[in-house]
C-alpha cells in the first residue's frame, strides 16, 4: 500500500477505536506526536509501536523535538537546549559549536528512534533578525552563513543515528512579526532581499538534507498565498534550489494557513495541488473525515520514494543506548553546556 499524504495529530495517550479506523484510510501516511501524547517511556513505546502495526508499509511517526521550549518528551530523555547556545558557542570556538551541534543531532535522533520514531522536525533554520517570537531562541544566530554550517552538523549527526531531519520553515519565518500559528504572518521583503534566509535550504539541499517544512507566511511580492500553498514557491524549492527530498507543510489548520473560508479539505487539496509531498492536519477530529472522504484515497506515486526515504533507518534499544560510551559522553558534554553563553 502506498503512503498517503496526510499526517495527522492524536487525541491522547493512547488509540481509541475510531482513531484506529481513521489511520487505516489510505490517505493517511503518519502521525505527528504531541507532549499530550507523553505520558511515560513505557506509554510512548507502546503508542508508537500501536501505529506502526496499523498497516504496511507502516505509518511515517514524527514530533517536534528541537531542544529548548520545543521538545515533546522529557524525562528519560536528554533536555536540549534551545538552539541558539549553538550559536553563542560559535562566537567564541567555531570548533566546539560545530562538535557539540553534531553531538546534539545524534543524541536526538538517538533517543527518539529507539522509540520508533522515524522523524524529527529539526532544524530550525530560521534567522534570528529579532522580530519573530515565535522563532525567538529557536533560531541557531542571525548570519546566514553561520545557521548553515551549524545545522548541517545537527543533521550530520542525526543522520548518523539513523534518523532524517527537516530544516524549517521555508522560505523563512523570520522577517514576520505575526505568529502564523495565530493569525496572518506577511513578511514584505523581495525574493532578492531574502536570499540570506533561503541560504541556509540551499546549503543544505546541497549536503543531502530528506525533507523541507514549509510555513504558513505570505510574501505579497511573490505570491498572495502562504507559502505551504504557493506554487511559486515550490517551484522555487524544485526548479531553483533542486531539491529532491520530501515537501512537508507546517500544520494546515494553523490560522496563517487559511485562505478567506477555505474549508480544511480545500487547503489540503491545494498543498497537494501544488506539490508538496505530505500535508500536516492537527486539532481537526471533528473534520478528518470529511478531509479523508474529499481525498477519495489519494495517493502521490511520485511521492513515495521521497517519503520512503525519511523513515528511520537504524533501531535502538533505549536500556543498551543508554549504557553505550557514546551516548554517555554526547549526553555529559550536552547537559554540561554552559547556560551562560
Amino acid at each position: 500500500m502506498p503512503t498517503g499524504p496526510l499526517m495527522i495529530d492524536i487525541v491522547g495517550t493512547s488509540l481509541s477505536s475510531e482513531e484506529i479506523k481513521i489511520l487505516q484510510s489510505p490517505s493517511i501516511g503518519g502521525v505527528i506526536l504531541f507532549s499530550r501524547n507523553y505520558q511515560s517511556f513505557s506509554q510512548i513505546v507502546e503508542l508508537v509501536k500501536e501505529i506502526k502495526a496499523i498497516k504496511s508499509p507502516s505509518l511515517i511517526v514524527a514530533t517536534d523535538h528541537e531542544g529548548g521550549r520545543v521538545q515533546r518528551f522529557k524525562d528519560p530523555f536528554t533536555l536540549i537546549p534551545s538552539m541558539n547556545i549553538l550559536g553563542k558557542i560559535y562566537q567564541n570556538d567555531r570548533k566546539k559549536s560545530i562538535k557539540i551541534a553534531r553531538k546534539i543531532g545524534w543524541l536526538i535522533a538517538a533517543e527518539i528512534r529507539s522509540i520508533g520514531i522515524d522523524l524529527a522536525f529539526s532544524p530550525v533554520v530560521d534567522l534570528d533578525l529579532g522580530l519573530s517570537t515565535i522563532i525567538g531562541d529557536r533560531s541557531i544566530h542571525s548570519n546566514h552563513k553561520v545557521v548553515s554550517e551549524i545545522a548541517t552538523e545537527l543533521v550530520s549527526g542525526m543522520k548518523s543515528a539513523g534518523m532524517s531531519s527537516t530544516a524549517k520553515h521555508f522560505p523563512t519565518h523570520a522577517g514576520a512579526k505575526n505568529d502564523s500559528h495565530k493569525e496572518t504572518a506577511i513578511d514584505e521583503r523581495s525574493f532578492h532581499e531574502l536570499a540570506n534566509d533561503i541560504y541556509p535550504y540551499s546549503f543544505l539541499i546541497n549536503s543531502g538534507i530528506e525533507s523541507i517544512m514549509v510555513g504558513h507566511v505570505i510574501f505579497p511580492k511573490i505570491d498572495n498565498v502562504p507559502a505551504s500553498l504557493s506554487y511559486k514557491w515550490i517551484k522555487k524549492l524544485r526548479n531553483e534550489l533542486k531539491f529532491k527530498g520530501a515537501i512537508i507543510t507546517d500544520d494546515l489548520s494553523m490560522a496563517g494557513a487559511r485562505l478567506n473560508r477555505d474549508n480544511p479539505s480545500s487547503l489540503v487539496q491545494k498543498a497537494i495541488d501544488v506539490g508538496c509531498d505530505m500535508v500536516i492536519f492537527c486539532n481537526a477530529k471533528n473534520k478528518i473525515n470529511k478531509i479523508i472522504e474529499d481525498l477519495s484515497g489519494y495517493v502521490s506515486f511520485d511521492s513515495q520514494p521521497r517519503l520512503d526515504k525519511i523513515r528511520g533507518k537504524k533501531d535502538f534499544i533505549f536500556k543498551k543506548l543508554k549504557e553505550s560510551r557514546i551516548y554517555k559522553n554526547n549526553k555529559r558534554e550536552v547537559l554540561n553546556l554552559d547556560s551562560s553563553y
